[in-house]
């Protein structure tokens, strides 16, 4: 730690690197702030990075790079800074295995997948569901960046509001109250079960919940993802993370990694942070601050008065179990996201899916030479009483669940490690281990959700816990808003 980083009192200090701090300390750094940002760990990017074993990459959690369509929150971010990310763009986006052995693919134009959707579900509604799904998901994207003062907290974000306000928003207010089950029925769905299995599977990997408790804004938005532009990093997503962190660094601020902020006080007018780098502690100090680590961890680090927060238990929070695997392929994958349902729940853990993401063929960059790596995530719930467990048992479940779908032989390979909720809290420092952001619960209304002023003066928050917050377009979402709010505040 630079002695002059301490002694300083700083434009804004950021804590954390996931892609909602990243998001706002680059739009900072844009205007000339100079900005410090403490990371915990040895490399950036929270749950949107990758790291070393072996000889092999993996990734750190986040392994599917969407949001670089038009509307979109990281184009925006990109055209804003003039960042360059090199990203491959993926065709197909995913396929999904499903329990009846029928194998479908997610196509991301949308009717070459309604085609397909057709082909496995059924020609019954199948047209009329995703049109209209798709047509939602559009207009969330194109309606996210002009309402940046969203939800409203003060006064003065009505009037931004206002002027961004298009009568059309009106007729998709009724979609933040209906969930996506009574759109199922609506459309005379509910009776097809293999495909309400596969929407709440896939509702799984983005809004956290199934169809009873997530609404059809935010619903129709994840089950979409597919038909927008899928990205893959060469290298691993670290290099998403990479150029971010580059850019701050060029623009007057730092990235201060090994990190760990301590306690926030404001004892004169100025944000102190109590902070450690390895065994070193010390005192920042700064003008602005913005939390980009959850909710659960921020309210703890803070001896201030905060505004209501609606904080969620373990209860109410998944986090996952996870597998790197570092193998010899016996084959050339044609497509490197996939998602597997199971005909029985893995044991222990009862989850009913895994996600398997696979480096791409052509990367030859995140393994030793002829080897390949793959990811296998799943959903752990209530993580505060699921730790830990054998996860040997979970972890040879998997495994053969791959060899039986002709993902790779058991002679082929040659390094393999297993994730519990338990290793995430210790990596991540995330309580309870959980990941993906708050879950999506149909009582919680868009306006109902965390806002990014966190003590109504200089200290503001993003993330995964607040508005939006769920993926990478969701968490780059939240920073630009945070950002947004700290202009409209004249905090900056």
């Amino acid at each position: 730690m630079n002695v002059e980083i301490a002694d300083k009192i700083h434009d804004v200090i950021i804590i954390g690197t996931g892609m909602g701090s990243l998001t706002t300390a680059c739009l900072l750094a844009k205007d000339g702030y100079e900005v410090l940002v403490l990371e915990r760990n040895l490399l950036p990017g929270g749950c949107v990075s990758s790291y070393y074993r072996k000889g092999f990459v993996f990734e750190a959690g986040a392994t599917t790079l969407v949001g670089l369509d038009e509307h979109m929150p990281l184009k925006y971010l990109l055209d804003e800074t003039g960042i360059n990310i090199n990203a491959q763009q993926l065709d197909p986006p995913m396929q999904v295995h499903l329990k009846n052995n029928v194998s479908l693919t997610r196509h991301q134009d949308i009717d070459d997948w309604i085609a397909e959707a057709e082909r496995v579900f059924g020609i019954k509604n199948q047209r009329a569901f995703w049109e209209y799904c798709y047509k939602v998901s559009r207009f969330v994207w194109e309606t996210s960046l002009q309402q940046l003062s969203f939800p409203p907290t003060q006064l003065r974000d009505l009037l931004p509001m206002a002027k961004n306000f298009r009568p059309r928003q009106l007729g998709y207010a009724k979609a933040a109250f209906t969930s996506m089950k009574a759109l199922l029925a609506k459309y005379d769905l509910l009776d097809n079960s293999s495909f309400v299995d596969f929407v709440n599977e896939q509702l799984l990997i983005t809004a956290q919940n199934k169809i009873e408790e997530v609404n059809v804004l935010f619903g129709a938005t994840a089950l979409c993802y597919t038909n927008y532009g899928n990205y893959y990093v060469p290298g691993g997503l670290i290099n998403l993370v990479q150029p971010l962190c580059d850019y701050i660094n060029d623009h007057k601020g730092y990235v201060a990694t090994r990190t760990k902020a301590i306690r926030i006080d404001k004892p004169n007018g100025v944000y102190q942070i109590q902070a450690r780098h390895r065994k070193q502690e010390f005192t920042l100090k700064a003008k602005r601050i913005v939390s980009g680590i959850p909710l659960n961890n921020t309210l703890e680090l803070f001896s201030l008065p905060t505004r209501k927060k609606s904080l969620m238990e373990s209860a109410q929070l998944v986090s996952a179990f996870s597998l790197g695997v570092g193998f010899r392929p016996h084959k050339t994958p044609d497509c490197i996201h996939h998602q597997i349902h199971l005909k029985q729940p893995l044991p222990l853990i009862a989850a009913d899916s895994i996600f398997v993401s696979l480096n791409h063929p052509d990367d030859l960059s995140r393994t030793p030479e002829g080897m390949a790596v793959l990811n296998v995530s799943t959903h752990v719930h209530h993580p505060e009483k699921n730790y830990t467990f054998d996860k040997e048992i979970v972890q040879q479940s998997i495994i053969n669940t791959l060899i039986k779908h002709d993902f790779l032989k058991q002679e082929n390979i040659q390094y393999v490690h297993a994730s519990t909720p338990s290793s995430w809290e210790n990596w991540t420092g995330r309580k309870y281990g959980f990941v993906g952001g708050y879950p999506q619960y149909l009582k919680i209304k868009p306006w109902r959700m965390n806002d990014a002023r966190l003590d109504g003066k200089a200290a503001y928050v993003c993330g995964d816990t607040t508005y939006p917050g769920q993926g990478i377009p969701g968490a780059c979402l939240s920073g630009i808003i945070a950002y947004q709010k700290m202009k409209l505040d004249g905090i900056i």
